[in-house]
């Protein structure tokens, strides 16, 4: 199930004359598009693009700079009426879930009982949904993305080929651009062609990633639907040689380690909207506060609710021995879903500099104050 764009929806809500009309989702002139309605993608605009590229496509388009709080709020009714009624309930990302409702068709019929969800999340939330009902979920996610908007599609197992074959190699979701180009140069651009193909050529040309590609490609995917659960959470902890009160020497070491946990969200695809932090005090006192935010995997967001959190907690004025930071509360994300403040080189900074984590590692580069604390911690 997906919620068709998701947050110009959550815009029009209150807002009817915002209906037909192109919205733009983003960030002002020098920003990136975080969302767009259909009509704005009629001329070809889409998620990523700087803003003012996509009003020289689309110059009547209205532009809006979007309220994350309150899409995440939204968000989590969407998911509630779900886990009331489906047995299994996977949240994928702010808008996108996967159900397993294997065996319901005994009682109810499949396909029946997910067009009576549909219409109860759009009469409680007033958004559009769109849903496909297969036999796992990357053909449910492919013919999700077929049937919007406001669409129903059911590919029952023995239509699974016919669906995917004619379709572009681009609507299977671990096609990346470098993928589709290089498939692309040696004439691959349907599904049935890459389906076709000997599992070990493309193994050979893509490497590990080539065996999971061409399973897809034949409608092959056993991956489970896997219950969101609040317990998925990222940590960390740094106990200090020392106990301390050096508030500059605190904060720049949280500043470390607020960017390292931002990285691994990035890079895993995740999403916080829950942040703790925890301090215990040379006497073993332990204390935590926490505080709910959009989600993000923002070094900047992060780091700004981390201090004010720690600000309101350390209030004692005695030597600490321990801090942590938790982010938890995991979605399935992009870095540009929570880029509506920041201009389009901010999104080329954090990048550029994953890219170099990437390559040569997560302590190549970083914040000088996060590098100040740690480094002369360690020394």
């Amino acid at each position: 199930m997906d919620l068709d764009t998701f947050f110009v929806s959550c815009e029009r809500l209150n807002n009817d004359k915002l209906k037909g009309i192109p919205i733009i989702i983003g960030g002002g002139e020098r920003g990136v598009v975080a969302s767009c309605s259909y009509e704005a993608r009629y001329f070809g605009v889409h998620s990523a693009m700087p803003i003012k590229m996509a009003l020289r496509l689309c110059p009547e388009a209205k532009v809006m700079k979007g309220d994350m709080e309150r899409y995440s709020k939204l968000s989590h009714m969407v998911t509630e009426v779900i886990e009331e009624k489906a047995p299994v309930v996977e949240k994928a990302s702010i808008d996108e879930h996967y159900l397993d409702i294997t065996g319901m068709d005994r009682f109810f019929g499949a396909y029946k009982w997910t067009e009576e969800l549909s219409q109860s999340i759009t009469h409680h939330t007033g958004l559009p949904i769109s849903f496909a009902l297969s036999v796992n979920k990357t053909v449910a996610k492919i013919g999700t993305g077929e049937a919007k908007p406001l669409g129903k599609k059911e590919i029952s197992a023995g239509m699974v080929r016919p669906f995917l074959n004619p379709l572009s190699i681009k609507k299977i979701p671990m096609v990346g651009d470098a993928t589709f180009q290089l498939l692309s140069r040696i004439g691959i651009r349907q599904i049935h062609t890459l389906a076709d193909m000997p599992m070990e050529v493309l193994q050979q040309m893509i490497g590990k990633n080539g065996i999971d590609l061409w399973k897809k490609a034949n409608g092959i995917d056993y991956t489970p639907v896997e219950p969101y659960t609040e317990r998925k959470s990222i940590s960390t902890e740094h106990t200090f040689g020392q106990d301390t009160i050096d508030l500059a020497k605190l904060r720049s070491v949280i500043s470390g380690m607020v960017e390292k946990l931002a990285y691994q969200l990035r890079s895993e695809q995740w999403l916080t909207s829950t942040v703790v932090v925890k301090i215990r005090y040379s006497n073993f006192d332990t204390e935590t506060k926490q505080c709910r935010i959009p989600y993000t995997s923002a070094d900047h967001t992060l780091s700004r609710c981390v201090m004010e959190l720690f600000d309101k907690l350390y209030n004692r004025r005695m030597r600490i021995r321990l801090i942590g930071v938790r982010l938890t509360n995991l979605v399935r994300g992009s870095l540009q879903i929570d880029i509506f403040e920041d201009t389009q080189e901010m999104v080329a900074l954090y990048q550029a500099m994953d890219r170099i984590k990437n390559r040569f590692g997560v302590d190549k580069v970083g914040r000088a104050s996060g590098f100040r604390g740690l480094r002369r911690e360690e020394v």
